[in-house]
């Protein structure tokens, strides 16, 4: 069995980068679309648009007036909230995803498996399918236009449950069962243990309840009813005009939703991948 020379590897490694490289360009060249009509005032993109040219995907006369209008505009306040529900729910999320893991992975108890089923079955169903009944208990209790109302149903999130428990179980019960015949705690032996050990799940954890919470649409629609309280995606849902949309100002909104977590995807990737990684499917 002969192996490949030298000079044919390093075609098929040029041949594949070149590939790579062409398939990224060809993502990339949407959001630099919604970069170039951002900073093209009014709706000054359409006449761009036919025949598409060079300067469809480059903002030769750019114009950044779309995002100073954003920020003395509703807009700006909305990504404030968005952002301050979105971290305090990271925040207290971990907290509570990673004792509830830590329950399901290292404490044995009767109806554990079952307990376990429930919290799979909780992030398979689609959250908007409850989103109107838990919205009119919220109202019942007065949480509606609450920073409370807007964060308590991203705190409990099965999936960020799910990929803690699925990595607390790789930790070796031997570690365990000398730290508590040490006379180690519960508690200790989470905090000193198991939260150390897990850095990148948390990390890979803290994402998937962060994304949650940006992304989300229908939630902060039926709760955040009141300007002050409105979050991203309805404020920009609402710049469109019942006569006129500013074009110009909804991709710079759009631009705004997008670079925000995707720079914190760059800035933690290599924990990310780790985590997503690391998760096993042991039982």
């Amino acid at each position: 069995m002969t192996t490949p020379s030298v000079p044919r590897r390093r075609l098929g490694r040029t041949v594949g980068t070149v590939a790579a490289a062409v398939i990224g360009i060809a993502f990339a060249f949407p959001l630099l679309w919604v970069l170039t009509s951002s900073l093209r005032p009014g709706n000054d993109i359409f006449s761009y648009l036919s025949p598409l040219s060079i300067g469809s995907f480059l903002p030769i006369h750019a114009d950044p007036a779309s995002y100073g209008a954003l920020v003395h505009s509703d807009f700006g306040r909305a990504i404030l909230n968005s952002i301050v529900v979105s971290l305090v729910t990271v925040v207290f999320g971990l907290l509570f995803s990673a004792m509830a893991a830590f329950g399901l992975s290292a404490i044995k108890f009767r109806g554990q498996g079952v307990l376990f089923g429930i919290v799979v079955l909780s992030f398979l169903i689609p959250f908007d399918a409850i989103s109107i009944p838990l919205a009119d208990l919220f109202r019942d209790v007065n949480l509606q236009n609450t920073y409370l109302g807007l964060i308590l149903p991203g705190i409990g999130n099965g999936l960020a449950i799910f990929l803690m428990r699925q990595f607390f179980l790789a930790i070796p019960t031997e570690i365990v069962e000398a730290a508590r015949m040490d006379g180690l705690g519960w508690w200790g032996v989470f905090t000193r243990i198991y939260l150390p050990l897990s850095k990148p799940t948390l990390v890979g954890a803290g994402m998937t309840l962060f994304l949650f919470q940006w992304q989300a649409y229908m939630w902060p629609l039926l709760i955040g009813t009141e300007p002050s309280k409105q979050l991203a995606p309805i404020a920009l849902a609402n710049m469109r005009g019942q006569f006129t949309v500013d074009f110009g100002q909804v991709f710079a909104g759009s631009l705004v939703l997008t670079v925000i977590p995707l720079v914190l995807i760059l800035v933690f990737q290599r924990h990310y991948t780790q985590s997503l990684a690391s998760t096993g499917t042991k039982d």
